[in-house]
């Protein structure tokens, strides 16, 4: 579990690939003190393991389906990827629960200044957009940030300055890719909602059954 708090902007130092492997080598340094081999550290919001590490990278593998469901399969050499080690007990939580599973890849669709903040506008799907809701929380390539706006096919964020300095949201451009993780408490509640509907589907003995079949 994760924050969506970015710790560190690290460096891609190279892309393993083949065909049925994908790694990536990327050099960090805070998000590594006291990590070891089998912790997990977000990257772009997503949860990757570490499997080998120094003092000033780490390696991690990446599954085939987090290529297809993630921009990670897009990082080449000197990308830049916004880092967070997970949550320990006595870690303040300052920003909202992320789970560091993506639920979609959106795309910018706009990105301008306003005052000391900068607005992007992320295009997304209604099956994400039924999650999004004014003044919920959303992750984007790992950021918690707050939804200021929404609409039938897109929503909106506002970034402040000390985002701006500390991941990677600047440098993105209109038109890119972005991960989304929408908030975890939202899909528990549809979930638990179609569960309560489906089972009051299925349950059809009533007074009116047990009538027409000389129970009572």
């Amino acid at each position: 579990m994760f924050t969506g708090i970015i710790e560190e902007i690290g460096i891609v130092e190279d892309v393993l690939s083949s065909a049925d492997k994908y790694t990536l080598k990327i050099r960090a340094k805070e998000v590594l003190e006291d990590t070891k081999i089998g912790d997990s550290i977000c990257t772009n919001g997503v949860c990757l393991t570490v499997k080998d590490l120094s003092s000033e990278f780490f390696y991690a593998d990446v599954m085939n389906e987090t290529i297809d469901k993630s921009n990670l399969g897009k990082l080449e050499k000197k990308s830049k990827v916004n880092l967070e080690r997970a949550l320990t007990l006595n870690t303040r939580l300052g920003g909202h629960i992320v789970t560091g599973h993506i639920d979609s890849v959106g795309r910018i669709l706009d990105k301008s200044r306003e005052g000391n903040s900068v607005w992007f506008t992320i295009e997304s799907d209604a099956e994400i957009l039924k999650y999004i809701i004014y003044k919920g929380s959303v992750a984007l390539d790992g950021i918690s940030l707050t939804i200021a706006e929404v609409d039938s096919n897109s929503f909106k964020v506002s970034i402040i300055p000390h985002t701006e300095n500390v991941t990677t949201l600047l440098n993105k451009s209109i038109g890119d890719e972005i991960n989304i993780e929408c908030d975890v408490l939202g899909k528990y509640v549809e979930k638990l909602l179609n569960l309560k509907n489906i089972n009051k589907e299925k349950s059809k003995i009533d007074s009116k059954f047990l009538m027409e079949n000389g129970f009572i």
